[in-house]
Order: C-alpha cells, then structure tokens, then sequence
C-alpha cells in the first residue's frame, strides 16, 4: 500500500482494463521539491534509505513480453507536463505484484522515476563512477548533510497504457499532480499526504467490507472508481487530471 507500489497500480490496472489487448503499460512516478535549488535538483522528501536503493536494485519490467530484470538509472526518457520539463529512468520497487499480473498480456511493462532533468546524470557519477554505490552508507550521510529537507514537494502520477479496442490502437493516459498542504493545523508534504492516503483507503475499505477479509489481495485488485470515492483515497481525487478517450 502507498504510492508506488500502491496507488499507482490501481490506476495502470484500470487503464489496462479498459483495452481489449494491451501494447504497453508506462508507470512514472515522482515526489520533487517545488522549488529546486541545487545541482541535483532534489530535496530530501522521504526516506533517504529508500531513495539510494531505488537507484542501486535491479529493476523488474516486461521487454517483449518477457519478465526481466533491467538496471536502475538506465533507459531514461523526457517529457514534458504543464510545461514543465522532466526526465525519468528505471528504479527499482515500484512495480509491486502487477509485472507478475500483467505477464503474458502486455509486450511492454516498466516503472520509472521522474526527476528534474540532470539528476540521472550525477547520480550515475556518484554511485558508478565514484563507487558510492558500494559505500551506500556514505551517499547516505552525504545526502542528510548536503540535501534539506522540504514540506513544499509536489507527487507526480503519470501512466501512460496503449493497446487495441475495437480493433483499434489506442493510448490512455492518467496525469496527476498532488501538491503539500495544510491538513488540520499542520502543513502536510505531498509524499506524506499520497503515501498516508494510499495505506489507510486501503484499511478503510478492508474495515467496511469494500475488500475481501480473507485471502491475499493485491493492489491492483482494487478498483479506481472505490478508492477515490472513499474519504482517505480523496486526496488523490481532489487534483486528478485524466485524459482518456471515449471508445
């Protein structure tokens, strides 16, 4: 439960759903600082940990529909959103259980981070080149003393699914930006708000009955439509920009 893997799961899965055969499921996910200020063009938002392993796992995909294991920090791309520029390149860890759900239907399955772009590029230096990648331990203290911290982050979700309907090759798209805010007397990051939301929709639903009680069940079980309706799962709802088209 969480982000990713979490609620973006739940929401390539849904796209994925809605095609009669699938061509390609693209997950990119990013927690950034609103207002980047050094050469990294990243703040501290979450675990420090987390973000290391991130980038020195092995990363699962399906490449022509075959389950494999691809290298972190590789394959990067660039896309722009509201006219912002980012880029995004293989992480480990989020894709959950849905490369497993999703084997021999789809050709293409991947799951990468998006960052500011110039981030790979030092991060690649730092871990291979400098071989911090081996002495995570030191990256980690560096981080926590070089890098602030930050409540003013913004959560990028942006799937991008295509495949055949009606004999026809479509593409849909979910974007959605999640911005800090104030939640009761306090200022939430966004990171806090989607990665609190994900984890207690997901309880509420299994508490009303909305979820089975028994058994294992995975993220991507879980319908859209009922975790955004539920009052914890609103918090993505609240800014959800989804571009689909009608078929």
């Amino acid at each position: 439960c969480g982000l990713a893997p979490g609620f973006i799961s739940i929401v390539a899965n849904d796209l994925a759903s809605r095609f009669d055969s699938l061509e390609s499921v693209r997950m990119r996910v990013g927690a950034l600082p609103q207002y980047p200020s050094n050469a990294l063009n990243y703040n501290l938002t979450w675990s420090t940990d987390g973000v290391i392993n991130e980038y020195c796992e092995p990363c699962e995909a399906i490449v022509e529909g075959e389950l494999v294991e691809v290298p972190p920090l590789e394959e990067r791309e660039e896309f722009s959103l509201d006219g912002v520029t980012y880029e995004a390149f293989n992480t480990s860890g989020g894709l959950g259980t849905l490369a497993e759900t999703l084997k021999g239907r789809v050709r293409t399955l991947n799951y990468r981070t998006i960052r500011y772009p110039g981030h790979a590029a030092i991060m690649k230096a730092l871990l291979n080149d400098l071989g911090l990648r081996h002495r995570r331990d030191v990256l980690k203290d560096i981080f926590e003393s070089a890098l602030p911290a930050t409540l003013q982050d913004v959560v990028i979700v942006f799937v991008t699914v295509s495949g055949r309907k009606n004999g026809r090759l479509l593409q849909e798209t979910y974007a959605n930006k999640i911005y800090s805010r104030r939640i009761g007397d306090q200022v939430r990051s966004a990171i806090q708000i989607t990665t609190a939301s994900g984890i207690c929709a997901v309880l509420d639903m299994l508490a009303d009955g909305s979820l089975p009680a028994t058994g294992f069940i995975k993220q991507e079980d879980i319908a859209l439509d009922a975790f955004l309706a539920n009052r914890f799962g609103r918090a993505y709802a609240q800014h959800e920009m989804v571009s689909r088209l009608a078929g």
